[in-house]
C-alpha cells in the first residue's frame, strides 16, 4: 500500500502522524509512506530524521491582515497543483491529513484524483482545516467524543491518538525515580511545561515550590532549557524537590501520580493512556483556544483539573496538588477516568479502519 500523509506546524500534528507511519510498517513492511509538509518548519527535519521520504510544498494558514489572507489563499491555491502533481507521481493507495493548512491542498488533491482519504482531529475542538475538509473526507477519526458533534457522524469515530499507541507500552520502573534521586516508594507529582516551558508558569512555581519543602510528596518540575539556570539559581532542591531542565516525558510520566502539564493534544493522548491524573493549565497562545478545551473535556470526565494561566498563583496550584495527592479515594477515580479515556490501541484501530475502508 502506497499512502501519503500530510502534517506539519507543531508537533501536536507531527508525531502523531510519524506514529502512525510507524505503526503502518510494522503491521506491513512494504508500506510505501510519503509525508507532505513545508520546508520552513520543523516538520522538515523531524519526518527525514524519522526516516521517511518527505516533500515540502509552499503554503500558508489564513491569518493576520486581510492582504496576508489573501495571499495565503493564492499560495494555497498553487500549494493544491503541486500537489495534484505529488499525487499522479506517488499515486497514493490512501491519504491522510492530519489538520493544520498544509492538510487542505494535499486532501482536496487525493479527493479530486479519486483517492480515499482520512482526516485525524487531536483536539477536542476541531481546527479550520480540517472543518473545512471534512466534506471531502472518506473517513474522519477523532480523540474526543465531542468530535461527534463537529464532523458527520456516519463517517467519523473516535479512535484516538496514535501517540497513545507509544505511550502505552511504557513500564513502571522505579530505576527511573532513583536516577532522578527520588524516593519510588513516595508520591510523584510531576511539573512539566513542554520542552520549553513557560516564563510565566515558572514565575510561579517557583514560589510554590517553596511551599511544598518537606512535604511527604516529591515534586519533579521540568523547567525547559532556557529557564533551567535561572530556577535552579533559586537554590529550591531539597529532599522532596527536583528540577531538571528536559525529561524523557513518558519514561517518567508512568511512574508518576499526579501530572501539571499543559494541555496539547499529545501530552492529552499521553495521560489518558497512562491513566495518570493532571492538573492543566493551558497555555493561552494556542489557535481557537483549544488547549483550554482539551482541559475542560478532560476535566468534565474527571481525569483533570484545570487552572487557567491568568488565575494561577503559588496558593492555587499548592491547594489544587495537595488536594490529590492527600486523597487517596480522589486520585484513585481520576486515574480511573483518565484510563477510559484512554486509547491504547489507536495505531491498530485507525489502520484496521483504513483496511477496511
Amino acid at each position: 500500500m502506497r499512502v501519503l500523509i500530510a502534517t506539519g506546524g507543531t508537533g501536536g500534528h507531527i508525531y502523531p502522524a510519524l506514529a502512525l507511519a510507524d505503526a503502518m510498517k510494522e503491521k506491513d513492511p512494504q508500506t510505501e509512506i510519503l509525508f507532505v509538509g513545508t520546508a520552513e518548519r520543523m516538520e522538515s527535519t523531524e519526518i527525514p530524521k524519522a526516516g521517511y521520504a518527505f516533500e515540502a510544498i509552499k503554503a500558508k494558514g489564513l491569518n493576520g491582515s486581510a492582504l496576508a489572507k489573501v495571499q495565503a489563499v493564492m499560495q494555497l491555491a498553487q500549494a493544491y497543483f503541486a500537489c495534484r502533481k505529488i499525487v499522479r507521481q506517488f499515486r497514493p493507495d490512501y491519504a491522510i491529513g492530519f489538520g493544520n493548512y498544509i492538510s487542505a491542498p494535499v486532501i482536496l488533491a487525493a479527493h479530486f484524483a479519486h483517492v480515499p482519504t482520512m482526516l485525524h482531529e487531536q483536539n477536542s475542538y476541531a481546527g479550520k482545516a480540517n472543518r473545512f475538509l471534512a466534506k471531502y473526507a472518506d473517513q474522519i477519526v477523532g480523540c474526543y467524543p465531542e468530535n461527534l458533534d463537529q464532523f458527520p457522524p456516519q463517517k467519523t469515530r473516535i479512535l484516538g491518538n496514535p501517540r497513545a499507541s507509544v505511550a502505552a507500552r511504557a513500564q513502571r520502573d522505579p530505576n527511573v525515580v532513583r536516577q532522578l534521586g527520588l524516593d519510588p516508594a513516595r508520591p510523584l507529582v510531576v511539573v512539566v511545561m513542554g520542552s520549553l516551558g513557560s516564563e510565566s508558569v515558572n514565575a510561579v512555581m517557583v514560589k510554590a515550590l517553596k511551599q511544598m519543602a518537606g512535604q511527604s510528596y516529591q515534586v519533579l518540575y521540568v523547567t525547559g532549557r532556557a529557564a533551567y539556570e535561572e530556577v535552579r539559581a533559586q537554590h529550591l532542591e531539597c529532599a522532596n524537590i527536583k528540577v531538571v531542565p528536559y525529561i524523557d516525558g513518558v519514561k517518567v510520566m508512568v511512574n508518576a501520580d499526579l501530572a501539571v502539564v499543559r494541555g496539547g493534544a499529545t501530552t492529552a493522548a499521553e495521560i489518558t493512556v497512562l491513566g495518570l491524573p493532571a492538573i492543566i493549565i493551558p497555555s493561552p497562545y494556542v489557535p481557537n483556544n483549544h488547549q483550554v478545551l482539551n482541559a475542560k473535556a478532560l476535566q468534565s470526565a474527571g481525569a483533570a483539573l484545570m487552572i487557567e494561566e491568568k488565575d494561577l498563583t503559588e496558593g492555587e496550584i499548592t491547594a489544587k496538588i495537595e488536594s490529590v495527592v492527600f486523597d487517596p479515594i480522589r486520585l484513585e477515580s481520576m486515574r480511573t477516568a483518565a484510563k477510559r479515556l484512554g486509547h491504547p490501541d489507536a495505531s491498530e484501530q485507525i489502520y484496521n479502519w483504513i483496511q477496511q475502508g
